[in-house]
């Protein structure tokens, strides 16, 4: 472990376990660049008015707000207006779309909720990926994340942001791609660009894989299971038909293309070492593979005709 981090040995590497572990309530996204200083928290609304502002009207309606700034500019003046970028993250054919509005009211949040473009934002046709750097948040972010996020940007010129607080801490760096809202983490560099160009193409890769936002992490532990077992790698591929919970235990039907499968996973617990003394290893709750079988397709017997 490096000087300052509290993680256990491994979180940063990819040895400790990722999957199933995105951001839950994450299905809308609001995006607004930023680049004075960011508090530890968006909802203490410590921010300039304008800034603020969004950011209430954004958790009112279970928007996820998040602050921008490009890589490696932190002194560059506010432009006039504030660029926005918003994402609706849910369902098989998610959008982003960008903007840059004089303040709260020429931005539209009710029509993202609707699943609308607002009037004020164009529809973007490339990807964004956006690497957490918050330093007040997690000084491992920013350990981590800023030389990721500066080495991604050179690779993808204006398709890379750094970004507040999206959630576990002790997966840094992490990397969300949207609009889809595909979580990876313990990022290297060379993982970071590959995962990048693999979404650009419509894809995501298992390793590091958190999964994808907004959706209850024993179902993205499924879709987890459901990939490794098929190999199937296209970003939308995988649809859970139905599922249900009894105690611990999930139980799914996936369909991945004509295929379908029974998938059943349970919470597991894995042990990280400190790197010191076993005294002080601490547990994290990931999820484990059941069972996992395909179902036989259904057919029916048609009666001939008289």
């Amino acid at each position: 472990m490096a000087r300052g981090c509290e993680h256990p040995a491994g979180c940063h590497t990819g040895e400790v376990p990722t999957l199933a572990s995105a951001t839950v309530g994450a299905r809308l996204w609001l995006l607004i660049e930023y680049t004075g200083a960011w508090p530890s928290r968006l909802e203490t609304l410590e921010l300039p008015g304008k800034i603020s502002e969004l950011v209430r009207r954004a958790l009112e309606r279970g928007i996820r707000p998040q602050l921008i700034r490009r890589p490696g500019r932190r002194t560059r003046p506010q432009e006039q207006g504030i660029r926005v970028l918003v994402a609706h993250a849910a369902g098989p054919n998610p959008w982003l779309a960008s903007g840059v509005v004089a303040g709260p009211d020429d931005l539209d949040l009710d029509a993202l909720v609707a699943g609308v473009v607002p009037e004020s934002c164009i529809l973007e046709d490339e990807p964004v990926f956006l690497v957490c750097t918050h330093a007040k948040r997690n000084v491992c972010c920013a350990r981590i994340g800023l030389p990721l996020a500066r080495s991604l940007a050179e690779n993808l010129p204006d398709r890379v942001w750094e970004t507040s607080h999206v959630g576990g801490d002790r997966y840094a760096a992490n990397l969300v791609c949207l609009p889809h809202g595909i979580f990876y983490g313990s990022m290297s560099q060379a993982a970071a660009l590959a995962a990048a160009n693999a979404y650009r193409s419509g894809e995501v890769i298992l390793d590091r894989y958190r999964g994808r936002a907004g959706i209850p992490e024993p179902l993205q532990a499924v879709e987890h299971f459901a990939r490794a077992h098929t190999g199937e790698c296209s970003v939308g591929a995988v649809a859970v038909e139905s599922s249900r919970t009894d105690g611990d235990v999930t139980e799914a039907i996936v369909r991945i293309g004509d295929v379908r499968l029974q998938v059943v996973v349970e919470p597991s617990a894995f042990t990280a070492p400190c790197g010191t003394a076993s005294a002080c290893a601490e547990t994290i709750t990931t999820y484990r593979l059941v069972s996992l079988d395909r179902l036989t397709p259904v057919r029916y017997a048609t009666p001939a005709l008289a």
